[in-house]
């Protein structure tokens, strides 16, 4: 059985869908938080309620060697493109071949969400219409994001740790947040961003 509506994921919806375009004809969506926060999931059930809006995984873009250098690729291959409201076409990284061998396409849809750690950086926020921020503290969500991995994934959460823990301390995406995201049993609760802690 279908589970029912979230009535505030319907009010976001609603709210996102009025926002001025930031990119060509686009409302680019930013989901971003700590690994393991529940951005991916979050994105998805958001996109369902946006009619099925297309979601762009940074995972796709990232690859070994650059866990966070991302930001060129992204910007070639998809904010350049929709920009003009025109398809983008980004190349979708392997993770376990480790290389890019495929091509996802992407249309200028009037609400486009991207999600990852990272997606609110100073060099994307001009393109962002909405910045949403996965209120869960980073030691709670590497945990969760190391037991959702398990034990063979365990050298990469030894690299990623530090290496996150740099990226935001260089380049904070939390303090520019619109709106934070917290998720609970029952649902999700959005606030006004930013919030003095965590």
């Amino acid at each position: 059985m279908t589970p029912p509506p979230d009535p505030v994921l319907t009010s976001l919806a609603a709210r996102l869908r009025t926002l001025p375009p930031s990119c060509g004809p686009v409302r680019l969506i930013a989901v971003d938080g700590h690994a393991g926060s529940g951005k991916s999931t979050f994105a998805g059930r958001l996109a369902g309620a946006l009619g099925g809006a297309p979601v762009v995984h940074t995972d796709d873009l990232a690859t070994h060697e650059e866990l966070f250098a991302w930001s060129g690729r992204f910007r070639e291959q998809v904010l350049a493109p929709l920009s003009r409201g025109e398809t983008a076409h980004y190349e979708v990284y392997d993770w376990v071949r480790r290389e890019f061998d495929a091509v996802r396409e992407l249309p200028p849809e009037p609400v486009v969400l991207v999600e990852g750690v990272g997606t609110g950086r100073r060099e994307l926020r001009p393109y962002t219409a909405c910045l949403l921020w996965m209120e869960l503290a980073s030691e709670h969500a590497w945990e969760r994001g190391q037991l959702r991995d398990g034990p063979g994934l365990s050298t990469f959460w030894d690299g990623w740790i530090p290496a996150e823990r740099a990226h935001f301390a260089a380049d904070p995406s939390r303090p520019h947040a619109d709106l934070l995201v917290r998720q609970g049993q029952m649902g999700y609760e959005v606030l006004v961003g930013p919030a003095d802690a965590p």
